[in-house]
């Protein structure tokens, strides 16, 4: 896209009544209105129900002083998923959907979507000497320099002021973290299933293919005997990123000996409809934090929740509506979670009911609670776990804390990347394909119910804890004894399958 065409959206993006505002902006308090009411409510007559007066079907939540009233189109639009949208190559208009296809849609979209399109991974080059950086502050700086390096050499070849890059701790810390990884594949493996059956991993979202080489070389280099029976699989959603796995293996002689050991398979996971009847490890690293949520909110006097929907008008604006039907999979996974946690966990109706019920009474109070973010997605994915990989072993790494998150219970990080900035906003209803959108992940709430579904014990502890066990962490050590592999990525945690 040339560099006017980018400079306009995102000026439409940023100034954009669905948008958020930058981060220092304040928004004025909001109300969820009750839609069939035609005319703006006057928030200080707003009062609990009467206790026999009919409950409307849905609410549209009002974020401006006056704003359009979109009932008449929330029910003459027609009802769509991201399934139904992958085969079109523009943005939808006149349509609504749920919120966690929305945002599926915004991320995985073939045509327009924020992985399949905007996304690149930062490659530092050739590793990292830790041994000779002097401190955790040089290093930063060397980081920094690198980073610029790479960007200059994108933008000689074609400029983009909206390229969304980051990195992960597999290419800052390579090929150490990806060899810890290695480790624990091949002691659980040796201990649980050789000589009976191969070594068979499967990795979803792959990235740039590093770990996947990493794990391999080691696994050539230290355990040869491992090695030629090693069978590694990707599971990768993007077409362009499933192509860059492919040319990472012919990059070199020494990659081109792995090709007869992988797959890369260009699917989605919830697209799966193969039976993997054999031992395997699945591996998913920060995979779980891009998975689609349902929003719920609750009526802070009967306690009822309303499920997130998005209406997208004929001018392709965005307005959030809330409705009493809660779809089979948000009611299903909010009786899982009722039954499988044993742990307590944050919610919009944790606390005193007296103290919430007296809050919405007082006037402006909003008459639905905040947000809370359900991972519907992710109880998706360990159905298919259980059902198509009945003897696997998960090894999943991920954020349980990210900063700057929007309102609400385990609400997401919605931010975009401009001019080599990073934008955060303060919705997730934002133009398709140029936002990433990342929420963190409630270990306590996602073991339990894995184990709920799956029937199989897990281990959760801190990615550093897990990195003092397998990683040889002299290697990454500075000169001053610090040691960014441990001392960065502090809110990520591990949880690893138990045999």
């Amino acid at each position: 896209m040339d560099a006017p065409s980018v400079a306009k959206v995102f000026r439409r993006l940023l100034s954009h009544q669905t948008c958020s505002r930058l981060r220092y902006y304040h928004p004025p308090p909001f109300r969820i209105a009750n839609v069939p009411v035609r005319r703006y409510q006057d928030a200080a007559k707003s009062k609990a129900p009467k206790e026999n007066a009919p409950a409307p079907d849905f609410w549209q939540q009002r974020t401006d002083i006056m704003p359009p009233d979109k009932a008449e189109e929330f029910s003459k639009y027609p009802m769509v998923t991201a399934n139904l949208l992958r085969s079109r190559k523009d943005r939808p208009k006149r349509v609504k959907m749920l919120l966690r296809d929305f945002i599926d849609d915004s991320l995985y979209n073939p045509h327009y979507g924020y992985f399949s399109n905007r996304a690149v991974i930062f490659n530092p080059g050739d590793p990292f000497d830790f041994n000779s950086i002097r401190d955790g502050l040089e290093f930063q700086k060397i980081l920094g320099r690198r980073y610029t390096e790479f960007e200059d050499e994108l933008d000689a070849k074609e400029y983009d002021e909206a390229r969304q890059l980051w990195h992960t701790p597999t290419e800052l810390f390579r090929p150490y973290y990806g060899e810890a990884i290695a480790r624990y594949l091949v002691t659980n493996y040796k201990i649980t299933h050789h000589p009976f059956h191969d070594l068979i991993i499967y990795e979803m979202g792959a990235g740039n293919g590093t770990l996947m080489l990493n794990v391999l070389d080691y696994i050539r280099d230290v355990h040869p005997e491992v090695y030629e029976r090693t069978q590694y699989k990707v599971i990768e959603i993007s077409s362009a990123l499933a192509a860059l796995q492919t040319s990472q293996l012919a990059s070199s002689a020494a990659s081109r000996g792995h090709e007869k050991h992988v797959e890369i398979i260009n699917r989605s996971i919830f697209n799966w409809n193969i039976y993997v009847g054999a031992p395997c490890y699945f591996i998913a690293l920060e995979v779980f934090d891009n998975f689609a949520h349902d929003a719920i909110r609750y009526d802070p006097f009967t306690e009822e929740p309303l499920q997130g929907m998005v209406l997208i008008d004929s001018e392709g604006d965005f307005f959030e509506f809330y409705t009493r039907n809660i779809d089979p999979v948000a009611d299903r996974f909010l009786r899982l979670r009722h039954s499988a946690c044993s742990r307590p966990f944050e919610h919009p109706l944790s606390g005193s009911r007296v103290l919430r019920t007296f809050k919405a009474k007082l006037p402006l109070a909003p008459n639905l609670t905040v947000p809370e973010y359900i991972p519907t997605r992710l109880m998706q994915f360990f159905d298919i776990l259980s059902n198509q990989f009945p003897q696997h072993q998960l090894i999943t790494s991920d954020f349980h804390d990210l900063p700057e998150r929007i309102v609400g219970f385990q609400s997401p990080v919605v931010q975009t990347r401009y001019q080599r900035r990073s934008v955060p906003v303060t919705t997730p209803l934002v133009q398709q394909g140029y936002f990433d959108i990342l929420f963190p992940v409630d270990f306590n709430v996602m073991e339990d119910m894995y184990r709920a579904i799956t029937g199989k014990l897990t281990r959760v502890m801190s990615q550093r804890e897990f990195l003092e066990r397998w990683a040889y962490t002299e290697d990454t050590r500075t000169l001053s004894g610090e040691n960014p592999m441990l001392s960065w990525y502090q809110n990520a945690s591990t949880m690893l399958g138990v045999t």
